[in-house]
């Protein structure tokens, strides 16, 4: 089983990564985040890798830190998530976003991975709970749980939803969401998200 590789990018297609270690190139499926962290082309990469074994075919799984890759084996672990899925997650949450979410029970934080609706999330937030480590989400951090305790789940749902409703992608939402201040209704802090949104 490969658990690591150690080479150089020498191509990239979509989400797959060639590394090439020792004169073997090595195709590697990857997440968004990864992909947006890894060197340039020539460059050395390290990546913590998921060997993905089935009967008609071998798969590299590749993450920039061993926490992402950790969460990605608990993820198709889970019932009904496969590698796909897996990536999709990753890419649209990072381990300690997802952490918050599934600790905040947000099921409009996964609304936001492509393909998954209410009642999928519920059931993921269900099953995550008793496999994903939540107990490394920051307490003093503005994305906080005591955070998000003190605002209005059904205000930043609202947000959430209009945000997406007006064409923003899951990374433009989600980064939106994340900045909103802790109390507020609906529209003031949907006029934030909006600000912020333009800023960027």
């Amino acid at each position: 089983m490969i658990g690591s590789l150690r080479g150089v990018v020498v191509d990239r297609v979509d989400l797959e990564v060639l590394v090439e270690v020792r004169g073997v190139g090595y195709r590697v499926q990857t997440t968004a985040q990864t992909l947006t962290s890894l060197a340039e082309h020539g460059d050395e990469v390290f990546l913590w890798i998921h060997h993905h074994l089935r009967e008609d075919a071998q798969t590299l799984y590749g993450f920039a830190t061993r926490d992402e890759r950790d969460v990605f084996e608990t993820l198709i672990a889970t019932h009904g998530v496969g590698p796909s899925l897996g990536l999709s997650i990753l890419s649209v949450h990072t381990p300690s976003a997802l952490r918050l979410a599934v600790a905040t029970d947000d099921v409009g934080a996964l609304c936001l991975v492509p393909g998954v609706g209410k009642k999928t999330a519920a059931r993921l937030l269900v099953e995550l709970k008793s496999r994903l480590e939540v107990g490394d989400v920051s307490l003093d951090a503005p994305t906080s749980v005591a955070a998000a305790e003190h605002r209005s789940p059904n205000a930043q749902a609202d947000v959430r939803e209009a945000l997406v409703g007006l064409g923003y992608g899951p990374d433009e939402v989600a980064a939106a969401v994340r900045a909103l201040p802790a109390d507020g209704d609906a529209s003031e802090l949907l006029r934030l998200a909006l600000q912020q949104l333009a800023v960027n």
